[in-house]
């Protein structure tokens, strides 16, 4: 996995991989948090796109994971290359979108980002604010188990 991320040189791969054989992997999680500490664009895009793909695949990860992913978030969107502040803005709404308790959580890290000096960070929660507050999003969770 490590060989492959290495090599990626655009987000289609990045996104493939993660979304079709990384997410199957027992190191998937452990990966999500190795690789969002990478300087290389697409390995850092990798980690996030991988966290994004987990809150879809993965159904019997429980909220703690998904909460260690926000911090991984909270932390990285300051990135302002464009490639990784994307994934990272998927991956937050990703995971707002997973329950309702994790939308809550999901929502009070956009608020913090919405509110920050960084450009890209302001970027990443105002643009995730406006999908995990939607009244569309509001009315799936209320139809799921908590």
């Amino acid at each position: 996995m490590d060989r492959w991320c290495r090599q990626f040189d655009n987000w289609a791969f990045c996104d493939a991989m993660s979304f079709n054989l990384f997410d199957r992997s027992p190191h998937a999680w452990a990966k999500v948090k190795a690789w969002s500490r990478r300087r290389n664009e697409f390995e850092k895009r990798t980690a996030f796109a991988l966290l994004w793909s987990l809150t879809v695949h993965d159904k019997q990860a429980g909220d703690e994971r998904f909460l260690d992913g926000l911090a991984l978030i909270e932390r990285a969107a300051t990135d302002d290359r464009h490639f990784v502040k994307k994934a990272v803005n998927m991956a937050l709404r990703a995971v707002g979108k997973r329950n309702r308790a994790l939308n809550a959580a999901a929502v009070s890290v956009a608020r913090r980002l919405a509110a920050a000096a960084d450009p890209s960070a302001r970027w990443v929660g105002q643009d995730a604010l406006r999908e995990l507050t939607s009244s569309a999003l509001a009315k799936r969770l209320r139809r799921r188990p908590i």
